[in-house]
């Protein structure tokens, strides 16, 4: 199975999520901003990450997705880390669907800095949704 992690993150606590999700997936988490984000193969899962700033996705994470063929992906999975709201799941969520993207259901959310038990969460919620063996 073909698997990617792809983030954004602005304090580093979605970075912390995603390197636990990627850990859990056997695969690296890569900033959306990192040469080597693009997705240019079929992945079957591609788990996608960032948090909400002043209302909306950052303009890292706008971009990424704006650019995403969204033929190259057989299903998404979101995350997020935030202070106070999950709405960056939501907003995840509607913009993959609006490039004919599967979202998964299941989503893995941590307010604020994760914690050792909240890494461990997403380490085996990445190796869930991976179906990693």
């Amino acid at each position: 199975m073909n698997v990617a992690v792809r983030y954004y993150s602005r304090s580093g606590n979605t970075k912390m999520a995603a390197e636990a999700i990627a850990r859990g997936a056997g695969v690296e988490a890569v900033s959306v901003d990192s040469p080597a984000a693009p997705i240019k193969e079929h992945v079957d899962v591609l788990f996608i990450g960032g948090a909400l700033y002043a209302y909306g996705l950052d303009k890292h994470l706008k971009e990424y997705l704006k650019n995403l063929d969204g033929t190259s992906v057989e299903e998404a999975v979101v995350f997020s880390s935030a202070s106070l709201s999950k709405h960056a799941l939501d907003i995840l969520r509607k913009t993959l669907v609006n490039k004919n993207v599967a979202v998964a259901r299941e989503t893995y959310f941590v307010k604020g800095k994760p914690s050792a038990d909240n890494l461990k969460e997403a380490e085996a919620f990445g190796k869930k949704m991976a179906k990693a063996e």
